[in-house]
């Protein structure tokens, strides 16, 4: 499970060069999106033991649970998996084992910089940042919206993925 490191974990951050957080309110729809998304353009990069990658939420809401399951059925029929990913708080030691960590809104920006240390030296702000063209500056929530809406929440993502990609890889 994702947020509890194992030895076998500890080894592979010992050769992670990067790692990624994507955040959002409950962490069940829009950052577990993003995390499998990325997770996916990193696999095929062959950057998988470089860049490790996960998502949180910056409320308890849904902590334990399953990505919701409209997120986990439109990312399916992409070809995403989210079914062993977990909903997880944002803590503060998130700050020393991440440096990229990319909010989906405003509301959750505010909040991770509420909690950033005044040393934090990575990367935070939003995800949409990295998707300039597509018009937006969030990712909306799809959670009490129809199910376009996470397939919109995937349109966003996989945009914004290539070009976040090609910023950790010129840091490497």
């Amino acid at each position: 499970m994702r947020g509890a490191y194992s030895t076998v974990d500890m080894k592979v951050q010992e050769t992670t060069s990067s790692a990624v957080l994507f955040l959002c309110t409950g962490n069940i729809c829009r950052s577990p999106t993003a995390e499998a998304v990325f997770r996916s353009a990193v696999e095929r990069a062959g950057l998988a033991k470089r860049i490790r990658v996960d998502s949180a939420g910056t409320h308890d809401y849904h902590v334990g649970e399953s990505p919701d399951r409209r997120a986990t059925m439109a990312a399916r029929r992409r070809g995403y998996d989210l079914s062993e990913l977990r909903a997880r708080q944002l803590e503060a030691a998130d700050f020393d084992r991440f440096d990229w960590i990319l909010c989906m809104d405003r509301a959750n920006l505010r909040i991770a910089k509420a909690m950033r240390p005044p040393d934090y030296k990575g990367y935070l702000g939003l995800f949409l940042d990295f998707a300039p063209l597509c018009g937006l500056k969030e990712v909306p929530d799809p959670y009490y919206g129809a199910a376009d809406g996470f397939e919109r929440v995937l349109d966003l993502t996989e945009r914004a993925s290539a070009n976040l990609l090609t910023a950790v890889r010129s840091r490497l």
